[in-house]
């Protein structure tokens, strides 16, 4: 590994040279980030550190910088696009917008964490929970599939924020594994059943109150709280629905270098040092408490592996963004 990271840091040096004074000029590689900033400044400062290339991050949301990507085509000043969840680079896909993923890229991710057209690749991934209050639901009532949050018994019981990218990742995974009259039918239950709240950290508070019962989020809500006060979480318990259920969905955050990149080398080799050693590392180390998907990669060791999660099997470049945001609207949830 060192080896290949000495090899990596040379080549990515003598590109900063052979670029010269162009890149000097300019910002470097343009990184429209729909990561968590912490995240990706850490990924950044990193890559920067090792190869001398500058990066020049852009903030904001999954589906907000994936609708401009497409809007702008060919004319994004983007060089690479990070998001928290895969939906948002199916999108970019769809358009043609991603220029394939460099081979030895790809073959340090594992294959159930990109998707198969290798168009774009897994730099981290969160798991879907269910967070409860431990004072309220005991193991015995909690529900064995997210289908279940569906049946009458669950009527204001239970909460989510379906306006974020998070859920509707989730709901996308649905979609995939069920089917859009099934997905539909599981929707309108959910309008009747659930308590809106927006943001995952929200959902967590209010479970954590007593407020509602328990809420579909996603799994570093809970670690980060804990390892900072804890006082969001401090009467809350984790459960993993497990057994490939869709309640056990592992969203990908992904990583994709445009097709209309400037700096196509440089890109390539910031999205090879995320996939790799160096960026990896700083899932297992840092704050964000995501999941580190690079092959032999360990993540925070307070995570529960992601090999116990036994998370459904989903193409990430089949989730359907625009048509889960068409039956949530029909539900009534957007």
């Amino acid at each position: 590994m060192k080896i290949a990271l000495s090899t990596l840091a040379g080549a990515a040096l003598a590109l900063g040279l052979t670029a010269g004074s162009a890149m000097a000029k300019d910002q470097g590689i343009v990184v429209y980030n729909a990561q968590h900033e912490s995240l990706a400044k850490e990924w950044a400062a990193g890559f920067t550190k090792e190869t001398g290339i500058k990066v020049t991050l852009r903030n904001g949301g999954d589906s907000d910088f994936s609708n401009q990507i497409v809007a702008e085509g060919a004319a994004s000043p983007a060089d690479v696009f990070l998001t928290e969840n895969s939906p948002a680079m199916a999108l970019v896909e769809a358009a043609g917008l991603f220029a394939p993923v460099d081979a030895d890229t790809l073959a340090q991710v594992p294959q159930e964490y990109q998707p198969s057209t290798g168009k774009w690749v897994g730099v981290a991934a969160r798991s879907t929970v269910f967070a409860y209050n431990k004072a309220k639901l005991k193991e015995d009532q909690l529900p064995k599939s997210l289908l279940d949050l569906a049946d009458p018994s669950w009527k204001g019981r239970w909460a989510a924020s379906p306006s974020g990218p998070d859920f509707q990742a989730i709901v996308s995974a649905l979609l995939e594994l069920k089917g859009e009259a099934a997905t539909a039918d599981w929707l309108k239950a959910m309008k009747e059943n659930f308590t809106a709240y927006k943001g995952n950290s929200t959902v967590m508070k209010a479970v954590n109150a007593g407020e509602i019962d328990g809420g579909v989020i996603y799994h570093y809500y809970y670690f980060g709280d804990q390892a900072k006060t804890g006082e969001n979480s401090r009467n809350v318990a984790l459960h993993y629905f497990k057994n490939q259920d869709p309640g056990a969905f592992v969203s990908i955050s992904g990583g994709g270098v445009l097709a209309s990149s400037k700096h196509p080398k440089e890109a390539q080799a910031f999205l090879k040092w995320v996939t790799g050693k160096g960026g990896q590392d700083v899932l297992k180390t840092g704050t964000s408490y995501e999941y580190a998907v690079g092959k032999d990669a360990q993540s925070n060791p307070k995570l529960v592996p992601l090999a116990d999660l036994q998370a459904p099997k989903v193409d990430p470049a089949r989730l359907n963004s625009k048509k889960v945001i068409e039956l949530m609207t029909q539900a009534g949830l957007l």
